[in-house]
């Protein structure tokens, strides 16, 4: 049976939940455009759209934010799955995904060609979703749009050599491509929320400021590396080398919960994960989540996610 959790003991706590992140691609499109040109992509629930531009450039318009231009080599991540526009200038009409006629190579990866035979542009658009229990707090903290460019540097080199294995692989269709697409992803968008943490000020609060205290975060990590522990505050206290009150003021006022909820949020989250995935009793997940009862891990299961087991399972057409 898989382990609950494989978070290695790292000291940085954000580069532990950056370690585990994976994604599941849900659509790979590879579009050859033409200007004028302009495509309207609809909100899409749960998701996050992630654009790479291969040949030419783009804007790219979110509701809310100003538009910005997408050069060649420019990556782009709309994490929130909202609706948005990109088109070949600003005035270019653009037209709903859904009603342009493309060339499906299989069930989740195709081809759109469009445009009126101008300026050419290509981009690689790939539909993920985060497979990860810390996921929708991260999510949660990024802004509407994360736009990375390479740079003349050892960075920006090794992000343009990955950029151009990612063409290489959308062009030629070999057998796996989807698997190398999404694993290079992987990488892309976790370097496109590092470079943000790194550069944007309003990056530190919240969740974030807590898993990057010295303090706080060793309490996180030590929840997130062993969540089956019977943790109470004073044993989490002394992983922080606080004393109780100090530090259950300290882990609420960063974290906005109590140590005792936010444990029981994240073994929740890896549950909902192994529902997901498995057909292990709820019984044996139940203990292995450090639950003394079955029922006891249901009543904790509803009330964090507000339907019961069965429901997740069922929607994943999992049989127990």
């Amino acid at each position: 049976m898989t382990p609950i959790t494989t978070l290695p003991a790292y000291v940085d706590p954000l580069g532990e939940i950056l370690h585990v992140l994976r994604l599941n691609g849900t659509l790979y499109c590879r579009s050859e455009l033409t200007a004028p040109w302009g495509i309207e992509l609809p909100p899409l629930e749960d998701c996050m759209m992630f654009h790479v531009v291969t040949q030419g450039q783009c804007w790219l318009e979110v509701d809310g934010e100003e538009a910005v231009l997408l050069e060649q080599g420019s990556l782009a991540l709309v994490p929130h799955g909202k609706g948005h526009i990109m088109r070949s200038d600003l005035q270019a009409q653009a037209q709903p995904l859904f009603d342009l006629p493309v060339e499906k190579f299989s069930e989740r990866y195709e081809v759109l060609h469009h445009g009126d035979g101008g300026a050419y542009c290509q981009t690689i658009c790939v539909v993920v979703r985060f497979q990860q229990a810390a996921s929708d707090r991260l999510m949660d903290l990024l802004p509407s749009v994360l736009c990375l460019e390479p740079k003349d540097d050892e960075e920006g080199t090794w992000l343009k050599s990955t950029l151009n294995f990612i063409s290489r692989e959308a062009q030629q269709l070999q057998p796996g491509g989807e698997t190398v697409i999404t694993r290079l992803a992987d990488v892309l968008v976790i370097q496109m929320i590092r470079s943000w943490i790194d550069s944007e000020p309003s990056a530190d609060r919240g969740w974030f400021a807590a898993i990057r205290d010295q303090q706080i975060g060793r309490a996180l990590s030590a929840i997130h590396r062993d969540p089956v522990r019977q943790w109470t505050v004073e044993t989490l206290a002394k992983q922080a080398s606080m004393s109780r009150s100090a530090f259950s003021a300290r882990f609420t006022e960063l974290v906005g919960e109590s140590a005792m909820r936010y444990l029981t949020w994240w073994r929740m989250q890896l549950a909902h994960m192994q529902l997901r995935e498995s057909s292990e009793p709820l019984f044996t997940l139940a203990s292995r989540l450090g639950y003394q009862s079955e029922a006891a891990f249901c009543r904790a299961f509803k009330r964090v996610f507000g339907v019961p087991t069965g429901s997740v399972r069922r929607a994943a057409n999992i049989n127990p």
